[in-house]
């Protein structure tokens, strides 16, 4: 997924550099990705990017919905997720709700659950983001 992942939502994305979603977010980009903040709360750019206020916005494809937001909120995320068409949607470490998961994976989304995608791609790509 992360090898032929080209573009990623990154719902719950902070304008803070100091927060977890921007040092990833900017991460995933220093390693090729190219990411679109979702917050409906921010208007300025973030990391050079347009910020989208929902999934339904961004008009490119979507091949990764990165979450970072509570587990209780992640229902609704995962059913935009599926009417935006992404392929994938990856809960951040620490969240974790089945529901979303069920619903992603029974549209044929790929569900990664509870583990950190820059993690993950250091791992599985054998380098760390960045490099």
């Amino acid at each position: 997924m992360l090898q032929e992942a080209k573009n990623i939502a990154v719902v719950g994305l902070s304008d803070k550099p100091s927060r977890t979603s921007y040092m990833i977010a900017q991460a995933l980009q220093q390693a090729g990705y190219r990411i679109f903040p979702v917050n409906p709360m921010l208007s300025e750019p973030v990391l050079g990017e347009k910020p989208y206020a929902s999934l339904q916005e961004i008009s490119e494809p979507v091949d990764i919905v990165d979450v970072f937001r509570r587990s209780e909120h992640c229902v609704p995320i995962a059913r935009d997720a599926v009417q935006a068409g992404a392929k994938a949607i990856w809960f951040q470490q620490g969240v974790i709700n089945e529901e979303a998961a069920s619903i992603a994976s029974q549209a044929g989304l790929k569900v990664v659950m509870d583990r950190c995608i820059k993690v993950d791609h250091a791992i599985l790509l054998g380098k760390t983001a960045g490099k």
